[in-house]
């Protein structure tokens, strides 16, 4: 695996950490490539049930590496000759430009924000399921201002999840995001103190480990392929993705029955 990309395993978690401290964790062509086996390979290991996705050395992501892009500028490359970056069709597991943020997982991933989360990095934050962040980390979308578009995902789940006009605003102007306002736009779930993002989403990611994982992650399912469908449709799926845990269901009644979980308590 490329070391830029390195993988830990903590009882049931997989800590997937960007390690480019030189261009504070900006994604490379290669560096996206290893990004996306890290991640199909966690989401092929049964004995995994949440990733943390985490960047080293105090910066989660700081985007697509410009300096890389230079390079390919002065070789005379032009941006319609940089094929890797197209989506195939039918592609089951489509390689994005910045990596993973074409994929659908089955389980949940969880960004672990310090630093710089900006342009590119951004858009991995939010192609993640759960975004911690720490008291000075920030958001932006600061490719805005060297002409570099929005291709993994930004232009899309940024207004579903904080809604088109809060998105329109930080699409637009690229102006930066710091945690509180991040938290009350809905950008963030989690403030952690600065330097503690990564044991935080650890943390978190624990507890959603510890829950039923069919019935947990089918509904997470639900809740990311309803987007777009008519409400009949996203009914049917979200009942169809549900049925198959309803063993499970009936197990929980019979915990709950016998004084298991009651009162709101994990």
């Amino acid at each position: 695996m490329n070391p830029c990309v390195t993988t830990e395993f903590l009882d049931g978690i997989t800590v997937i950490t960007l390690n480019r401290p030189e261009v504070r964790n900006a994604v490379d062509a290669e560096t996206a490539r290893a990004l996306h086996a890290a991640f199909i390979a966690f989401d092929d290991d049964p004995a995994s049930r949440v990733a943390v996705f985490h960047g080293a050395h105090g910066h989660f992501c700081a985007g697509w590496d410009l300096q890389a892009g230079a390079r390919l500028h002065a070789a005379g490359v032009e941006g319609s000759a940089l094929a890797h970056l197209e989506w195939a069709p039918g592609a089951e597991r489509p390689l994005g430009p910045m990596g993973p943020s074409r994929l659908l997982l089955s389980k949940p991933v969880i960004a672990a924000v310090s630093g710089a989360a900006v342009a590119g990095g951004m858009e991995l934050a939010l192609w993640c399921d759960l975004r911690v962040m720490e008291a000075d980390a920030y958001f932006g979308v600061y490719c805005r201002r060297f002409g570099v578009p929005l291709i993994d995902g930004g232009t899309v789940r940024l207004p579903r999840l904080i809604g088109m006009g809060h998105a329109m605003d930080l699409i637009l102007t690229g102006r930066k995001v710091e945690a509180d306002e991040s938290l009350r736009l809905g950008l963030c779930n989690r403030v952690a103190p600065t330097g503690g993002a990564r044991e935080a989403a650890i943390m978190l990611a624990r507890q959603l480990a510890g829950f039923p994982q069919a019935t947990m992650n089918a509904d997470r399912l639900s809740a990311h392929r309803q987007c777009g469908l008519p409400l009949a449709d996203a009914l049917q799926q979200e009942w169809a993705g549900g049925r198959a845990c309803l063993d499970d269901a009936l197990a929980g009644a019979a915990r709950f029955a016998s004084g298991e979980g009651r009162h709101g308590k994990f």
